[in-house]
């Protein structure tokens, strides 16, 4: 499985140095938009114009959505692609989104499967419609068994115990990790490798992600509740930013790092009120997401031989290479 995985990263490294080009509009539950890049700078396929939906769980205003769009964004201007975006939270509103894609004949779906149990009966569906489905970010235990094409993303659990590991080397004793959605399955395993990964005390805190006055007031209650909590662990940059002012607010000397970026939490690595975040891609998922449903349908190809998942991640952005990626960043595509 590891050799599987080495593969995969190299996979996904070698197409991230061949494909990514910078391509922001905030996801929003349930609508749609033909969206375009005037920035792709890979030059443009000549192949006849085709449709590609992506469904996500997206929750309005996550700013992690933008980056996955401008990467799906970049791949759709360069491969002459019409690229129909859809987004809802509720996993029976999502797998709606996508019996729509179906009904609508496209030529390729791209969806995250954070509920795999709710996209069942639709990838099915579009299996026997002949259009290729390619997940993508959440899912990847998933994937096969939903009968998906390919995948591409990181391996959550995996990446929770590399997280555990690197807070073994800092110190820590007692981890608090916060999950914004319970049930969310990448959300539910990046805790569950931590505790495997960590050899001291993992509490998990689940909070209401879509309401951030009571993500701080609940982080703070248990911060002030158990003083022996001397790491913050948050599963995204916005519940991140948050913690920073639930640990003002509790006087906890507790330290804070978390998984995933967006451009002010980059500062907050630099400025060293987050000690570290895992950066799973998101942009670089949009991208491959997109471009291997036309790599598909022109030429046939899937990328990890429909066996093998295409890791993303996790990369680890601290002090030492923040600056690198903060440039990045203030592009929006990190």
């Amino acid at each position: 499985m590891h050799r599987n995985h080495r593969a995969a990263v190299l996979t996904a490294t070698v197409l991230a140095g061949t494909l990514l080009a910078a391509g922001c509009s905030s996801s929003s539950g349930g609508k749609k938009s033909e969206e375009g890049s005037a920035a792709a700078s890979a030059g443009k396929a000549t192949t006849p114009r085709m449709t590609v939906a992506m469904v996500t769980h997206a929750s309005p205003g996550d700013t992690f959505w933008d980056l996955v769009r401008k990467g799906a964004q970049a791949a759709a201007a360069k491969d002459n692609v019409k690229l129909v975006y859809s987004s809802d939270p509720n996993a029976g509103n999502q797998a709606n989104l996508v019996q729509n894609a179906i009904d609508q004949k496209v030529d390729g779906i791209a969806l995250t499967a954070a509920k795999p149990a709710a996209m069942k009966d639709v990838v099915a569906k579009a299996t026997a419609a002949g259009i290729p489905v390619v997940g993508f970010n959440s899912g990847v235990g998933d994937w096969k068994q939903l009968g998906m094409l390919e995948y591409f993303g990181q391996d959550e659990n995996i990446a929770g115990q590399a997280f555990g590991q690197r807070l073994n080397q800092l110190g820590a004793k007692h981890a608090l990790c916060v999950i914004q959605e319970q049930g969310q399955v990448a959300l539910e395993a990046r805790c569950a490798g931590l505790k495997k990964g960590f050899s001291g005390k993992t509490d998990i805190l689940y909070v209401n992600g879509t309401d951030m006055p009571s993500v701080k007031a609940t982080i703070t209650a248990k911060l002030k509740q158990d003083s022996s909590i001397d790491q913050l662990v948050t599963l995204g940059a916005p519940i991140a930013l948050t913690a920073v002012q639930s640990l003002s607010d509790a006087d906890s000397k507790a330290k804070l790092a978390t998984f995933d970026l967006n451009k002010d939490l980059v500062k907050a690595v630099q400025d060293g009120k987050v000690e570290f975040a895992v950066d799973q891609q998101p942009y670089l998922q949009g991208y491959l997401a997109v471009d291997a449903i036309w790599l598909f349908k022109t030429n046939g190809n899937f990328s990890g031989g429909s066996t093998a998942p295409v890791l993303t991640g996790p990369a680890f952005i601290d002090k030492t290479n923040v600056d690198t990626v903060a440039k990045f960043a203030a592009n929006g595509t990190r």
